[in-house]
């Protein structure tokens, strides 16, 4: 992206929520507004609907109205999502497509930070004519990072735990849940789990957890969402995007383009092992199978 490796921009990507307040050059905005067009499915091809919405030198008052409850300053831009939630894996293909653009956006010099309840929706489906089946799922504010970030900024970062990561041997386990996967027995996977590790996610909770199975010549790596009990019970509410499922979408992007950026060809699929699982919170997502053969890796 940009002449930037993949493990770069995850790294250098970080919750922008005070922006500079310069627009974002033309033709910065019309580099995303074409990836957005170009990269509108996720690894299970459901159509993900991506609009930018940003104030130019000649139109100011684009962003007039749309709110963010104090939670951002100054943006001058957002990348607006939709999809119809009907589709099986809509909330997964989601994150996938917008997490992939929040890349791109990385590479472009551009701040960015996900949006899941801290923006007046009604708004900003006005603002995108949302219409039919589709459900605008998450909004990402955008634009140059202020020179000094608000003091707001950092209460929220130590509210959300924003700098805190899971240790290893909580979210990656070996043939079966309870049994940490050792580092060294990832091997050039390590790398991938850690971009993984690096995801953001609503309120930091890192919901994902990986369990690999099989040998080197059938590996398989398991994905499965472990829900935080203050998410449960939104799961399945009409109208309300499923924030953690969204979430296990961005968790993929990282794994998938991180892997694809390292020659570990592969593609996400639907095809539960059936392994025992650690409570009632956790369930099945989808499997990264190795592709054989000179196979290219499907990241959509």
């Amino acid at each position: 992206m940009g002449g930037t490796t993949v493990t770069e921009l995850i790294l250098k990507r970080v919750s922008c929520r005070s922006y500079a307040s310069t627009p974002v050059a033309a033709e910065t905005q019309a580099q995303l507004a074409a990836f957005l067009r170009e990269h509108g499915t996720g690894p299970f091809g459901t159509p993900v609907r991506a609009e930018l919405i940003a104030a130019t030198a000649e139109d100011a008052e684009a962003l007039q109205g749309l709110g963010t409850y104090g939670f951002v300053a100054g943006a001058t831009g957002y990348m607006v999502g939709a999809v119809n939630p009907a589709a099986a894996m809509a909330f997964e293909d989601f994150g996938f497509a917008i997490e992939h653009a929040v890349l791109y956006a990385t590479a472009l010099g551009l701040g960015t930070v996900w949006l899941g309840g801290t923006f007046t929706k009604s708004r900003f489906a006005r603002a995108i004519g949302l219409h039919g089946d589709q459900l605008l799922a998450a909004a990402v504010a955008l634009g140059y990072p202020a020179a000094r970030p608000r003091g707001l900024d950092a209460l929220i970062r130590r509210g959300a735990r924003a700098s805190t990561r899971l240790a290893w041997d909580r979210l990656f386990f070996a043939g079966a849940f309870g049994v940490p996967l050792d580092r060294d027995a990832a091997g050039p996977y390590a790398t991938v789990l850690d971009m993984v590790r690096r995801a953001p996610s609503a309120s930091n909770k890192q919901p994902w957890r990986i369990v690999r199975d099989g040998g080197n010549d059938r590996m398989r790596w398991h994905l499965y969402l472990q829900r935080t009990r203050g998410y449960q019970g939104r799961n399945g509410v009409v109208g309300v995007a499923d924030m953690q499922r969204i979430d296990m979408g961005i968790a993929m992007c990282h794994f998938a383009l991180t892997a694809e950026e390292l020659g570990l060809a592969g593609q996400w699929v639907r095809e539960d092992p059936g392994l025992a699982l650690p409570d009632e919170r956790t369930s099945y997502v989808a499997s990264w199978r190795l592709v054989q053969n000179g196979g290219k890796t499907s990241t959509h």
